[in-house]
């Protein structure tokens, strides 16, 4: 568990990089991590996932600029997903599929709510993985692994053609598709459903409850990726369980 936690951070940090740079196309290997106000390299010590941010109180040590507080948010969220694919999955190669995936869909919730953008860099290399992870038995039937990338990119690509076309306005561009086409091969088919509709019925809510607000009106368009992101960890790990309940309430009694 403390190891689970003590990567999570590190790999946290990791995915902070990924979130800057990736909508930039910039590399995510070099250079060195740098403050974004003056430039300067961020030494080692100063560096360390969370604990670095409260001891500098929020602060870039060389200029005193803020930093954002997301840094550490995204460090923490990543470790507390690593614990809870390790608690749902155990220490195996679909433990770690499971933490490969919960870290791809936390790259596409930040930058797709700060740049409206969902990076195919994370969800076209996760694709064939998830379905070659799925042949060596890491993750779902590869038959339900293959369906729910195929059937579930087909069924948004329509959506998408559909409200294009016939309401004259864009609801999903392709890095939805990419991203339920990644999600598919990584849950299987019948998850996917849940996810899909864990993010239809929160994504709604949401839209409903801004424009109600004031915040946004209805030809403005709200980030899909995050809902979708959020129904595909939701499914990982109840998913099945949800499909078999439901199944449960339609089978005849007496």
């Amino acid at each position: 568990m403390v190891a689970a936690v003590l990567f999570g951070l590190v790999v946290g940090s990791f995915l902070n990089v990924c979130i800057h740079r990736l909508p930039q196309g910039q590399s995510v290997v070099t250079p060195r991590s740098r403050c974004p106000a003056c430039g300067a390299a961020i030494r080692p010590l100063d560096n360390i996932p969370v604990l670095s941010y409260l001891v500098l109180r929020g602060r870039c040590r060389a200029c005193g600029a803020r930093i954002s507080p997301l840094y550490p948010a995204v460090e923490a969220l990543t470790a507390a997903l690593f614990v809870a694919a390790l608690l749902a999955v155990g220490p195996t190669a679909r433990g770690a599929l499971a933490a490969a995936f919960l870290c791809g869909l936390v790259v596409v919730t930040f930058v797709d709510l700060q740049h409206q953008i969902i990076p195919h860099a994370v969800t076209l290399p996760g694709i064939p993985l998830g379905l070659v992870a799925a042949f060596l038995g890491a993750g779902p039937p590869p038959a339900d692994a293959l369906i729910g990338c195929l059937a579930g990119a087909g069924f948004v690509y329509l959506v998408a053609l559909y409200c294009e076309v016939i309401l004259d306005r864009e609801a999903m561009g392709m890095g939805d598709v990419n991203l339920v086409a990644m999600m598919g091969a990584f849950l299987g088919w019948r998850p996917l459903i849940v996810a899909f509709f864990t993010a239809t019925v929160t994504g709604s809510a949401v839209s409903l409850a801004l424009i109600g607000l004031g915040r946004r009106t209805r030809r403005e368009p709200i980030p899909f990726g995050p809902f979708l992101a959020l129904g595909g960890a939701l499914a990982l790990f109840a998913g099945e369980a949800f499909v078999r309940w439901y199944l449960g309430l339609l089978r005849p009694r007496g």
